[in-house]
């Protein structure tokens, strides 16, 4: 049950954000999604759409992805960083998908998990920006805005995904971690945050201490 506190702060970030629902990564359907976020990882999202770009033009299919060579895709991803997993994830995932799944990204979060190289975050956009599903998305962000905020007190990004749940109304679940994330782009930094130009304030543990 979301607090007025926690109205408030939602209000406000609705005032300055808007309720437009938009996704940082460039994708034509769902499958690029998923990959674009594995992607993401340790990585910007813009970095990740440079890359894409001629990546979804030379895989243009899950089933070119799950025949990919692998030290080929290494080198097509390599400006995302961590370039050895995330190929070896995406052809696995890729697999896994063509023969499971008819090469089709499915719904349901224990089926998404359970492919190679997605996590619960992973997991959450694609039910969030695919499928409509309210679901909440824990990355470096909202893991720290939220405990700067006081909406939870966790380090774990699944007990804070089950923080948020809590005290978030369902209908802005997708909507907080766009917002969440464009704060933390442009405001709320990790080492310097733009307090002077901060509208939570008032809420804000880390401007108390400052």
């Amino acid at each position: 049950m979301a607090t007025k506190r926690t109205k408030e702060i939602l209000a406000l970030l609705d005032e300055k954000y808007t309720r437009e629902y938009k996704c940082y990564l460039n994708y034509e359907n769902p499958e690029q999604l998923l990959i674009a976020t594995m992607l993401s990882a340790q990585c910007t999202d813009a970095r990740v759409n440079v890359v894409t770009k001629d990546l979804f033009q030379k895989y243009d299919t899950m089933e070119k992805f799950a025949q990919a060579d692998l030290r080929e895709l290494e080198q097509d991803i390599k400006p995302t960083g961590f370039y050895h997993n995330k190929a070896k994830n995406i052809i696995g995932c890729a697999q896994r998908l063509v023969n499971e799944y008819g090469g089709e990204v499915p719904s349901d979060l224990e089926a998404l998990v359970s492919l190679p190289g997605v996590g619960r975050k992973t997991a959450n956009v694609i039910r969030g920006n695919i499928f409509h599903e309210p679901s909440v998305v824990v990355d470096t962000h909202v893991k720290r805005i939220s405990r700067r905020l006081g909406l939870t007190r966790e380090e774990d990004p699944v007990k804070i995904e089950k923080d948020l749940m809590k005290v978030l109304p369902r209908e802005h679940w997708i909507l907080y971690n766009i917002q969440i994330i464009t704060f933390g782009r442009q405001i709320c930094f990790a080492r310097s945050p733009k307090c002077e130009e901060c509208f939570l304030t008032k809420y804000c543990s880390e401007y108390k201490k400052r």
